[in-house]
């Protein structure tokens, strides 16, 4: 029976990926040869094969797709040529945890894996698949915590009449860090309100404002039923 060819998985071959984000760093190629040799070293040591290194030179960990070099490896990866990526830590690939999940995802759906030499992962092997659900599940109660943090910081700003965006609701506006009534856009709000409970639709509070000769006190321009309906979504939240 003849033998099958070799397949990239079969033999591990893997992309390596090296990344300075300052001009600097790049110009004196320092960091950029110590994590190359140490790529090297690593996959002597792990019997995987190196076929090739990709540097993103100068350039922030702060979104993947802004980075032509990680982009051609993960190409590459996705069309077989190679079956792993590896970098010298996690935080070469991005500084943040949502973005190495969706790295990793895109790994398990194309069928290759990323080893990180720091952290010791291998998104080939159980171990490895494990450190991942647990920086999803870290990633998780970060949002979640940002979240509440968020949120008790709004209410507390609304309970002291303090701004909370760059724009005033209708009806209110700034006096520094705090918010005030606006009267005569109060009573326009009451009007639609009372509209809007009657059956009238944003089209027919708009008509009935305009045909009464107002005008719109932020713009100076005819209602529109885009305006009312922002205004009237807002209330409601």
């Amino acid at each position: 029976m003849p033998q099958a060819k070799d397949s990239p998985a079969s033999t591990r071959t893997v992309i390596g990926y090296v990344r300075v984000s300052t001009a600097d760093q790049a110009a004196e190629g320092v960091s950029l040869q110590a994590q190359r040799d140490r790529l090297s070293a690593y996959c002597l040591a792990h019997d995987l094969v190196l076929v090739g290194i990709e540097t993103d030179a100068g350039i922030s960990a702060r979104k993947t797709g802004n980075r032509p070099a990680l982009q051609r490896t993960l190409l590459a990866l996705e069309s077989g040529e190679a079956s792993g990526l590896v970098a010298v830590k996690l935080d070469r690939l991005s500084r943040t945890t949502r973005d190495v999940l969706d790295l990793v995802a895109n790994a398990e759906r194309h069928g290759w894996a990323i080893h990180s030499i720091d952290e010791r992962l291998d998104t080939s092997s159980p171990q490895g698949r494990f450190v991942v659900t647990l920086l999803g599940a870290l990633a998780q109660l970060e949002r979640e915590q940002a979240a509440e943090r968020t949120k008790t910081a709004m209410a507390a700003l609304r309970r002291q009449k303090r701004r909370i965006s760059g724009r005033p609701p209708f009806g209110y506006r700034f006096e520094g860090d705090h918010v005030v009534p606006v009267r005569s856009e109060l009573r326009l709000l009451v009007r639609m309100r009372r509209m809007q409970r009657g059956g009238s639709g944003c089209y027919r509070i708009a008509s009935a404002l305009n045909a009464e000769g107002g005008v719109n006190p932020r713009t100076a321009r005819p209602w529109y039923y885009g305006t009312i309906r922002a205004i009237l979504k807002r209330i409601a939240r």
